[in-house]
């Protein structure tokens, strides 16, 4: 962890290759069975423009597989990988951007994880509507402990695919003024009009 350097925002390119080049480099020391089938994909919708320049695909977001004996990943959401049995995320990026960039281990997650019902109900409760920018993949959630175990290995001293990530993440703008939680989640309740205005028009939430 401590020759890791901030490489990209949330989604970027350069931020989403390094993160699934680190969990290529974990998987590959587990000496995973040949015919042991996984994947995983985290695909962020309504990205800010400037991260889908350099010849990037229509889609943000990165992947890790393995298939036939090998792991593999990188920049982008390859239909291969999403037909295999793992976990698949579909999330809006500004949903889930900022706190994305806080270390923490399972009482840092669930606080994480009570910023986001929070920030959801408050934003259900300003726009009148139920679940205004939820998205799904509709797939089945598939974490062995041959997966899991190695990936979150450390969580708690600040180590974990998680923290990884979170430690080459450079803020985006966005947020920089923005109140947020402990967990970096931000505080819609907190916000000014002008504000909210602005987290809704980034999240794609009509009014």
């Amino acid at each position: 962890m401590s020759t890791l350097t901030e490489l990209g925002e949330f989604g970027s390119r350069e931020w989403g290759q390094a993160c699934a080049d680190a969990s290529v480099k974990i998987l590959e020391l587990e000496n995973l069975p040949d015919d042991f089938v996984w994947a995983f994909t985290e695909h962020y919708t309504h990205p800010p423009e400037r991260l889908m320049g350099n010849g990037r695909s229509e889609k943000a977001g990165y992947y890790i597989m393995v298939k036939d004996g090998k792991v593999t990943g990188g920049d982008g959401i390859p239909d291969e990988a999403l037909e295999l049995p793992g976990f698949h995320i579909r999330a809006r990026w500004a949903a889930i951007c900022n706190q994305s960039g806080a270390l923490y281990g399972a009482e840092g997650g669930a606080k994480r994880r009570e910023g986001e019902v929070a920030l959801r109900k408050a934003i259900e409760k300003h726009v009148g509507r139920e679940n205004p920018y939820g998205e799904s993949t509709g797939i089945e959630i598939f974490w062995p402990k041959e997966i899991g175990g190695p990936l979150m290995a450390g969580s708690e001293e600040g180590n974990g695919l998680h923290n990884i990530a979170a430690t080459m993440q450079k803020q985006s703008p966005e947020f920089v003024d923005l109140p947020v939680t402990e967990m970096l989640v931000p505080d819609f309740d907190a916000m000014t009009d002008d504000q909210k205005a602005m987290f809704l028009k980034l999240l794609h939430v009509e009014v």
